[in-house]
């Protein structure tokens, strides 16, 4: 069983990363080589801009390339709860805003002939019990009424013409969603900004920066460098001087484990609409196919960070999961299994904006494939200088987490209430 990211493992090479000394002075400095950073430095380049992307890593190495590959409609939590909280105005526009990010998406790799095996074929969110049938069919009105009339309630006859499962009572099916092999989308935006002209540098973590009349001077691990600007793409990032943005975001760990490739009939059999599916337990799990025909399964499994010994105890609460649900799966072999951190936010909105001159796109909240290459080229925009309101989470308030100072303590604490909620609902 592989403890690398089957994503990572079955994409090609990066061979657009510079090797040589940093350079003296650039108009952007981008912290971060994720879908965030790499969108926005593509959009900055095409713009003219002379911009550099400073990865502590490897291109995509972390939340982007080590996700469960879902590109949907849809916002982190219930659109009910959040229309009732915010109100209907604000929930539509936050909507509307991932129905942009997924078209976003789909625009690029057209745009940049991007193989990486994209198809449209929606979200189905499945009700574990009763009673949260009864809630997905609220929901499902609401989202009618107010912002996508294409949505769908499914019966659990209906369902089990999508999913070869028994444990579940309907469901919520969302056409506007995309799969694609987002190894192969990562390194081909990678590949795309470094054509257009940005200058990549792996493994170069940025340690500080200081501003001064031209900007911001960067101390990085390959040296220091001068920018106009900056923009922090760095997500639940554990390097450098980040204590603002990290007492603002909990890294949760997430958890994947990938089956060997299944054969053809059992495909056909087990997902035959072969969408994504998420289901809607607290402490749920998400699913899909890969493009060569493997289950990829996933959730939380533990409240924990990722680390070797983390990741492979949580693989198993997830194949024991896994087998729960698809018994037919019982003697099928994991190949891949493996960990990453989401950056959440107390709320699960985003963040972007500006503060105190340095600019920000981060805490996507477990929803960030679509949202971070969305927000990468709606910054590239309101850094060139166009009107703020581009950005559609630039009002939201985001105050520190109280007791929260960069490390998780509470974790464990969170899951124990998860897992009660669970219970009772």
């Amino acid at each position: 069983m592989g403890s690398e990211s089957y994503w990572l493992d079955s994409a090609p090479a990066f061979t657009g990363a510079q090797s040589g000394a940093l350079p003296d002075s650039v108009d952007v400095a981008i912290v971060g080589g994720g879908f965030t950073g790499l969108s926005a430095a593509r959009a900055l380049a095409m713009k003219g801009a002379r911009v550099v992307v400073l990865e502590a890593g490897r291109v995509i190495g972390e939340a982007s390339g080590r996700n469960g590959g879902q590109c949907n409609t849809g916002v982190a939590q219930d659109y009910a709860a959040l229309s009732a909280s915010l109100g209907a105005e604000r929930a539509r526009a936050y909507y509307q805003a991932y129905e942009r990010a997924v078209q976003s998406v789909v625009a690029l790799v057209a745009q940049e002939g991007i193989g990486c095996d994209l198809k449209r074929n929606g979200k189905l969110k499945l009700a574990a019990k009763p009673l949260h049938y009864e809630g997905l069919a609220r929901t499902c009105e609401l989202i009618r009424r107010e912002v996508d009339a294409d949505v769908e309630l499914l019966s659990a006859e209906q369902v089990r013409g999508e999913v070869d499962s028994a444990g579940f009572h309907g469901g919520l099916l969302q056409r506007n969603g995309v799969q694609m092999h987002v190894g192969r989308f990562g390194i081909g935006l990678a590949q795309a900004a470094a054509r257009h002209g940005a200058l990549i540098y792996q493994d170069c973590a940025v340690q500080g920066w200081q501003g001064n009349s031209g900007g911001y001077r960067l101390d990085t691990a390959r040296g220091s460098l001068q920018a106009r600007q900056i923009l922090l793409a760095t997500g639940a990032c554990q390097h450098g001087d980040l204590g603002w943005y990290r007492r603002r975001i909990v890294p949760v760990g997430s958890f994947v484990v990938t089956t060997e490739v299944l054969p053809q009939a059992l495909v056909e059999r087990l997902l035959p609409q072969q969408r994504s599916y998420v289901t809607s337990r607290t402490i749920g799990n998400y699913f899909r196919l890969t493009p060569d025909n493997r289950l990829l399964f996933g959730g939380r499994a533990r409240f924990a960070m990722s680390s070797p010994s983390s990741d492979a105890k949580s693989g198993k609460v997830l194949q024991a999961a896994m087998v729960q649900m698809f018994p037919q799966l019982a003697g099928v072999a994991i190949d891949y299994c493996w960990g990453g951190l989401v950056d959440m936010t107390s709320d699960r909105l985003p963040r972007a904006g500006e503060r105190n001159g340095i600019y920000h796109a981060m805490g996507y909240s477990g929803h960030g494939v679509q949202m971070s290459v969305h927000m990468g080229q709606v910054m590239a925009e309101v850094m060139e200088g166009a009107n703020p309101s581009l950005n559609p989470w630039q009002d939201l308030a985001w105050p520190a987490i109280p007791g929260h100072f960069g490390k998780p303590w509470f974790l464990p604490l969170v899951g124990a209430y998860y897992r009660f909620q669970d219970y009772l609902h």
